[in-house]
């Protein structure tokens, strides 16, 4: 298997790309395609004693796609970006994926443009894996920030979509998919949530079990929980947050002096679980759904760690052949018809 890296996005790029993907290589056993700036990359390389191979090989690329940059004119303007390039590998089917923690909007655009959607699918969502009060069962969240504003079909979509991936590559045999509002009646919500609700529960391929509140969605008793991009968002940032200061709350509280190291030995292992439970990186990245390719887009402030995780999931998504369960599973026509209203351009 041949991951495409788009070594040159990212705030730490590419430093703790290129480590990541060092760890991948051997850890996971696939080959790498690093994309951006040769003479950067093998300087880079060079520094951790490796060599470019046949197995982690340098693919050069010109410029990256600035956060500053509208993703559409961006890719227009630089062709041959690294995200661009890292796309066309995968188009090309000489990588099997592509991971990016670069310009999230541009990862997407470039992934509409080169690679195109899948039959049936309207829209793509980002689809983020967080961890559950259930040891071992996380909850997949879409879409997390792909469509900033969403018609009914678009959720109806992700829920299908969202439901095969927890089955075919996490192992549920029967996803539980809720519908993130305000509360757990079916009358509750605005209209998008009130009419994307009978949606949900008149369509035989999903198993719908209800409205997911907010504190809902880290309980465990749902495997699949669709929202607009907008609220995903701000869900998946708060996510993050509330990792890291939960994990800064218990260094300041355990007690100082002899007391506190001696506390802090015996529980180690306990703690290092407890942070691997918690902790974004060890989730990696989120794939996007609903593109005729593999593609996960880390977050923008990824270490070494999580570029590692994120070619992780990537390689899960390519063994469990996450596209050909998706591709005919979603009809042109949905149980909610379109408006008269035109496609909004991809965001």
């Amino acid at each position: 298997m041949r991951i495409a890296v788009d070594a040159m996005g990212g705030d730490f790029a590419p430093r703790e790309v290129i480590e990541g993907a060092i760890l991948a290589q051997t850890q996971l056993n696939v080959d790498i395609a690093l994309v951006g700036d040769r003479d950067i990359l093998a300087n880079y390389l060079k520094q951790h004693n490796y060599q470019e191979s046949d197995r982690l090989e340098i693919v050069p690329s010109e410029g990256i796609i600035e956060m500053d940059d509208e993703p559409l004119e961006g890719l227009r303007r630089k062709p041959n970006s690294s995200i661009a390039v890292a796309m066309n590998l995968v188009k090309r089917k000489q990588a099997d994926a592509v991971v990016s923690a670069g310009h999230s909007g541009a990862a997407m655009a470039a992934a509409l443009l080169r690679l195109g959607r899948l039959p049936g699918v309207d829209r793509p969502a980002i689809g983020a894996l967080f961890p559950t009060q259930v040891a071992h069962k996380p909850v997949l969240l879409l879409d997390v920030g792909a469509n900033v504003d969403c018609r009914p079909k678009f959720l109806e979509q992700f829920a299908i979509m969202g439901s095969l991936y927890s089955k075919y590559a996490i192992g549920i045999q029967e996803p539980k998919v809720g519908l993130l509002n305000i509360g757990e009646e079916a009358c509750k919500g605005n209209e998008l949530a009130i009419r994307v609700h009978q949606a949900l529960q008149d369509n035989p391929q999903i198993t719908f079990a209800g409205n997911a509140e907010g504190r809902d969605i880290l309980k465990g008793q749902f495997d699949v929980i669709v929202c607009d991009g907008f609220a995903g968002n701000i869900v998946l940032k708060f996510a993050e947050g509330v990792g890291n200061a939960v994990m800064q709350i218990l260094k300041e509280e355990l007690p100082k002096g002899w007391r506190g190291k001696l506390g802090a030995l015996i529980l180690k292992p306990n703690l290092k679980k407890v942070k691997e439970r918690i902790d974004a990186d060890e989730y990696g990245g989120a794939l996007l759904l609903g593109v005729a390719g593999i593609c996960v887009i880390s977050h923008g402030s990824s270490n070494a760690i999580s570029i590692r995780n994120a070619i992780r999931v990537a390689k899960d998504a390519v063994d469990h052949g996450v596209l050909d369960r998706i591709r005919g599973q979603i009809k042109p026509k949905v149980s909610i018809p379109a408006d008269d209203t035109p496609d909004d351009p991809p965001t």
